[in-house]
């Protein structure tokens, strides 16, 4: 046992998050937790690390147990540098050059490069790494992560979903990543007001909760069917005014009573379990082609995002962009938008067809807003497929209570947010929906129903997201964006993960290892050259530096949204690349001549 919790509850005012919930956490735990948003997952992580105090309860910590805490969002020193940041965080080791030595390895086990970069210049996916770093190099023996995969790209998740597979610590896990769940965990607790005791757990990973889950909760369903029917036999014998004069007849009464207690307890439970009711409205044009992508060029800042792609969006063609962060996957959905143009190429509009955008920044919420305000621009009543609805109910309809309608956009939760944005497509009648990172904050409840109204819609969608089994279940074909200027059609996420494996076969193949270079044997190191063979290790420790950074910079937002940025780092990249490649056959040959000595 590393941690006991012991009938811990936790409220924020009025709402009451979580009550009398017992949990053990142990050696080789490797638990999933989840839960609707709002359902108290992040406080109790932060209650076990010490950041936050429970209401009531006990948490019991073994002897020594070292427990680490990885936040949704970071917080750094953005002058710092990726080494100092984590020399900092490992300081309970009190030699100097061990602490360095860890340093320098868990960077190159996160694939940070040398470690001299700040902080400030780093994409929000390598400070996410950066930050798993910073947890990892407390050497825990119980890891809590909140959301890990936010701000990764596949390629990260992927990474971080095989290091956790090679950690012997425990750890647990805040995610709506089903697929990401599924391969990392060995347990699984969902907080949900639903069950008896606040919780429900299952050894196994997520596939195995699911079966479990349902069948407790069909279960429950039967329950409250049968207390439904012994309720109403009792209330029809109460009803005919029983005298309490016998022991039995007062026993019936008290049954009937607590009968009736037990129902409306199930019954509560049961009708806890709110979903999110998501219906987006189709335009019912009948046409068959709605838009034509022919043979379209894109570049920015002299980087070749895509070119002479081509495709058709028909009614039912449900398209799942993929690829690395900055590969053109949000220019694509600009253009099909029509925000941005393309270079070469055309694309063509059916007459009329109506395009339908999801923002990932959200830039199209006003956070001065209150939440009334965001979900309807036309006062109290909200017309949606031609009927009219109350605000109230219609808040509702998105899990929002009446008293929050009056709150600025800028105090609701990421997934309060997300849910005001598919309130507002929901009333925007669309032929083609352009979703990026539609599912960013959802809870899992909220993806299933948004999952099940895209199958759903008859028009056309593209998606972009980095949750595979979001993908999996919505797409029926997958446009991947290698990097490398080309795009490819696949059938599934799988596809393309193959795909992404043989492309990186095939350039190992293209440049194998370099051969040393022959020497005679007879020719000897010069004093010079001697010096140069000592001193070159480090330049190519610098020039590989360098050349991390480039990359780094290409898939900075800020620099992909400033042409002249990108311009000039695209310039650099191939320099840099040619710097290291010629310092590595001039280290092989030095070596080589050296050995021959």
């Amino acid at each position: 046992m590393l941690i006991n919790c012991q009938s811990i509850s936790k409220a924020f005012g009025a709402q009451q998050l979580f009550n009398d919930i017992s949990l053990t956490f142990s050696s080789g735990e490797r638990l999933g937790l989840i839960g609707p948003n709002g359902s108290g997952k992040s406080t109790l992580l932060k209650i076990l690390a010490g950041l936050e105090t429970a209401d009531s309860g006990k948490i019991i910590y073994r002897k020594g147990v070292k427990v680490s805490y990885l936040a949704q969002e970071d917080t750094f020193d953005p002058d710092l540098t990726v080494e100092k940041a984590l020399f900092l965080a490992a300081a309970d080791e009190a030699d100097e050059t061990a602490r360095l030595g860890r340093v320098k390895r868990m960077i190159s086990q996160v694939e940070l490069g040398q470690g001299t970069e700040l902080v400030a210049n780093l994409s929000g996916g390598w400070r996410k790494r950066l930050a798993i770093a910073r947890a990892l190099i407390k050497n825990p023996d119980i890891l809590l992560l909140d959301e890990p995969t936010n701000h990764l790209d596949i390629q990260g998740i992927l990474w971080l979903e095989k290091l956790l597979s090679n950690q012997q610590f425990a750890y647990v896990v805040i995610s709506h990543d089903r697929t990401f769940l599924e391969n990392t965990t060995n347990r699984i607790v969902e907080m949900n007001r639903c069950y008896p005791e606040g919780f429900f757990r299952v050894n196994g990973n997520y596939s195995r909760f699911l079966v479990e889950r349902n069948a407790f909760l069909e279960s429950q369903q039967q329950l409250q069917e049968v207390l439904a029917n012994k309720v109403r036999r009792e209330t029809e014998w109460l009803s005919r005014g029983p005298k309490a004069r016998t022991t039995k007849a007062r026993y019936r009464i008290d049954k009937a009573h607590d009968l009736q207690s037990e129902f409306s307890d199930v019954r509560r439970r049961n009708s806890a379990d709110k979903q999110l009711q998501i219906d987006f409205e189709a335009t019912g044009r009948k046409t068959k082609k709605l838009v034509e992508v022919t043979a379209v060029d894109k570049s920015m800042g002299g980087r070749t995002l895509f070119s002479n792609l081509s495709f058709v969006l028909t009614p039912g063609r449900r398209l799942g962009l993929m690829g690395a962060n900055g590969s053109g996957k949000t220019t694509l959905m600009n253009i099909l938008a029509g925000k941005t143009a393309p270079d070469n190429g055309s694309v063509f509009f059916a007459d009329g067809v109506r395009v339908v955008l999801f923002d990932q920044k959200r830039e199209q919420i006003n956070q001065e807003q209150t939440l009334r305000q965001a979900l309807s621009q036309t006062g109290d009543t909200i017309i949606y497929q031609g009927n009219p609805i109350h605000i109230v109910g219609w808040a509702k309809r998105f899990l929002f209570q009446p008293d929050q309608l009056d709150q600025p956009v800028s105090r609701l939760s990421g997934g309060e947010q997300a849910r005001i944005l598919i309130a507002r497509l929901m009333l925007q009648p669309a032929d083609v929906l352009l979703l990026d990172e539609p599912g960013n904050d959802l809870d899992i409840p909220s993806l299933a129903m948004l999952e099940e109204s895209l199958l759903d819609f008859p028009g056309a969608v593209v998606l972009v997201s980095h949750d595979r089994f979001f993908l999996d279940h919505v797409t029926n074909k997958i446009l991947g964006f290698p990097g490398d200027g080309k795009t490819v059609m696949y059938d599934d996420f799988n596809q393309w993960l193959k795909g992404q494996q043989a492309n990186e076969s095939a350039r190992r193949q293209q440049n194998p290892p370099r051969k040393k270079t022959a020497v005679p044997r007879t020719k000897k190191l010069t004093y010079k050259e001697r010096l140069e063979l000592e001193s070159i290790e480090e330049q190519i420790l610098t020039a590989e530096e360098t050349l991390i950074h480039c990359r780094q910079q290409l898939t900075n937002p800020a620099v992909m949204e400033n042409a002249e940025e990108l311009a000039k780092w695209c310039a650099l990249l191939q320099p840099a690349q040619d710097t290291v490649d010629r310092l590595y056959a001039r280290w092989e040959e030095l070596e080589s001549q050296n050995e021959g000595q």
